[in-house]
């Protein structure tokens, strides 16, 4: 598999796109929540903060997690080049392992300071829709391709498993922000193995000990493992307050004010090293 293939990178956007336009449009018939602001503007800056992510890390990280993988296989680099496992239990160990792996990459982002200070870019939305999960700084974007290739490197899974596990959990990025809800037996029931929208919603909350919880993007046994999951929000899913306290107005929907949001009010920051406002 090459990584700069025209046809692997064709599968991977038309599988992102076609989940994207799905989640849009049920957002659209049947939202979950009424959002505060216009799509217009927000989408805007949402969807062209994912074009520069993109840009950036096709220009600055040539490799990216598919070809160092292959680079692993070719110097036998990673534990998982040390064995020889048939490929259905590779690529079901790499896709709990590398899961596991972002898991506390997302942890991380809201306990160190410097890292926070691009992730609140993320957690800045107002509103929580399909097109928050393209709301990432782009220094954090560089910062997680870096971080996932070493992860890669040091597990060495073949590159077919690292394209399935990309494509899926884009996807469930795409789907855990969607502006939607399952039916509430469905959802109780898939808790039990995915994050759901109404899961990670929770998460997104202005409240502390709420935005530090439910971390996980696929398997939502991490939380539960580690203590970190949360099953309701203190208001309530109607009530759930979005984004970050002192930010509850139109800065957000503006792409240059996000862009600039790690470098502002450094003394503030410092102080929320733990993560995000408190109530």
């Amino acid at each position: 598999m090459d990584p700069d293939s025209p046809s692997i990178q064709l599968i991977g956007l038309g599988a992102m796109a076609l989940v994207f336009a799905a989640l849009a449009a049920v957002e659209l018939v049947v939202p979950r929540r009424r959002l505060r602001h216009g799509r217009g503007r927000r989408w805007a800056t949402n969807l062209g903060l994912f074009a520069l992510d993109t840009a950036l890390v096709r220009v600055a990280v040539p490799l990216l997690m598919v070809g160092t993988a292959q680079l692993a296989e070719v110097r036998g680099w990673g534990l998982f080049n040390q064995f020889d496992l048939p490929f259905w239990l590779e690529l079901l160990l790499a896709l709990f392992a590398l899961d596991l792996a972002l898991f506390f990459q997302h942890w991380a982002t809201h306990r160190v300071p410097l890292l926070w200070r691009l992730h609140q870019v993320h957690h800045a939305d107002p509103d929580f829709d399909v097109t928050t999960a393209a709301r990432f700084h782009p220094i954090e974007i560089g910062l997680s391709m870096l971080y996932k290739m070493a992860v890669v490197a040091v597990l060495g899974p073949a590159a077919l498993a690292v394209f399935v596990f990309e494509v899926v959990f884009n996807a469930a990025t795409l789907f855990v922000h969607a502006n939607l809800s399952l039916p509430p037996p469905l959802d109780r029931l898939a808790r039990f193995v995915i994050v759901t929208p109404d899961m990670h919603r929770i998460h997104h909350s202005t409240l502390q000990r709420e935005t530090n919880s439910n971390y996980g993007t696929m398997l939502s046994g991490w939380d539960r493992l580690f203590r970190t999951y949360r099953a309701r929000a203190r208001e309530g899913q109607d009530g759930l307050t979005i984004g970050l306290a002192e930010y509850q107005d139109a800065r957000p929907l503006a792409l240059g004010w996000s862009l600039l949001l790690p470098f502002r009010h450094r003394a503030k920051l410092a102080d929320q090293a733990k993560g995000p406002q408190s109530r």
